[in-house]
């Protein structure tokens, strides 16, 4: 703990930080207990002055002094036939005045009470989410060293095969395909890492332009053809020829690209399964939906899909050995083209389906 300490100096000045602001809590708290302490204090000694001028008065009054010069001495005590007593409007004041000092006290405390208190929330809450992200980062990072190692090994034994062996065209194309695949895979890593990075930093300039989600669709379909065909997928597409958006063709290849590439790693643990990529257009609005019959999740579970690195395994969720930012692109680029997306699944084992919806655009039919 030490260690991390020093290694992060940002990290040891909040926890400083919020040790002052406890501190100063337990002085402000020990400040207002502190005033009404002494308030009641000065009361009481008030009080006891009054005894004592009361019981002076009543001598006053039994060797013959007048009522009014013992008035004029004493102004809180009164005659009444021979007895000296308080003012009630003395005593009342009196009592007014300790409520109004303990109220100041307790006021002015609990609005510095307040202010620590919300210091140390703000800055509470900054530590828990940088661990949150911290640990993220680092299952990222190992999830990311496996990732590439995998298809490395796989390119470097496919290499080493064919440099010690002759083969016939048939293995050799079959050896090709396969360092083809790893590289693909590699790429597509790299692609979301990348895209992750301009999407955080918000350095994004859409171009927007007419685009047919058919033709968008069936682009990303020609790319992932050899990949669904190793993992037995089928694809049914239902999307009117004539379905355009008004968007970005970057971010829209990004989107449908993720949406594809996670339903098809949803259906791989299964060894096999059907996807239906259908679109229509609701009302003033252009939707797309991506439905499989891969391994579903928790229903509570489709808002954290699209967080970032979030990665839910076989038994509850998907992505299992994706990078975890597939998604979060596709929320990312669909909040910068003023759209939204969800995911709706009945549970774990029952499929998934990832809806994009783009909104129309006044000039969508502009070219």
């Amino acid at each position: 703990m030490a260690t991390t300490l020093r290694s992060d100096p940002i990290r040891f000045l909040h926890i400083v930080m919020i040790a002052l602001q406890v501190f100063a809590v337990a002085q402000v708290v020990w400040w207002i207990v502190d005033q009404r302490m002494y308030v009641d204090e000065r009361t009481l000694q008030v009080r006891t002055l009054y005894t004592y001028d009361v019981a002076a008065g009543q001598r006053l009054e039994s060797a013959g002094i007048a009522a009014s010069e013992i008035a004029s001495i004493f102004p809180h005590l009164h005659v009444v036939g021979e007895e000296v007593m308080v003012k009630p409007e003395a005593l009342a004041e009196l009592d007014e005045s300790r409520r109004s000092r303990v109220n100041q006290y307790t006021a002015e405390g609990g609005f510095f009470l307040l202010v620590l208190a919300a210091g140390i929330a703000v800055l509470w809450r900054g530590l828990s989410g940088e661990a949150e992200v911290r640990r993220k980062q680092d299952n990222f990072l190992a999830m990311v060293s496996h990732q590439f190692k995998t298809p490395l090994a796989s390119l470097q034994l496919s290499l080493e095969t064919m440099l010690r062996r002759q083969f016939s065209p048939e293995r050799f194309q079959q050896l090709s395909q396969r360092m083809l695949d790893d590289l693909r895979r590699m790429e597509n890593m790299v692609a979301k890492i990348l895209d992750s990075a301009r999407l955080d930093r918000g350095r994004v300039q859409l171009n927007r332009e007419r685009i047919g989600v058919a033709e968008a669709v069936r682009h990303v379909l020609a790319n992932v053809e050899e990949v669904a065909k190793r993992e037995n997928v089928a694809f049914t597409v239902d999307i009117p020829a004539d379905l355009d958006v008004f968007a970005d063709a970057v971010a829209t290849d990004g989107v449908v690209r993720n949406l594809i590439d996670n339903a098809i790693a949803a259906i791989a643990p299964l060894k096999g399964g059907e996807i239906t990529i259908s679109g229509r257009r609701t009302g003033a609005a252009v939707e797309l939906s991506v439905r499989d019959t891969g391994i579903g999740f928790e229903p509570a579970e489709a808002e954290r899909l699209f967080e970032k690195f979030v990665r839910l395994d076989i038994t509850g969720g998907r992505d299992a050995a994706g990078t975890g930012l597939g998604l979060y692109i596709v929320r990312r680029f669909m909040h910068f083209e003023n759209g939204e997306a969800k995911a709706h699944s009945d549970g774990p084992g029952k499929g998934a389906t990832f809806t994009v919806t783009w909104p129309a655009a006044v000039t969508q039919d502009v070219v």
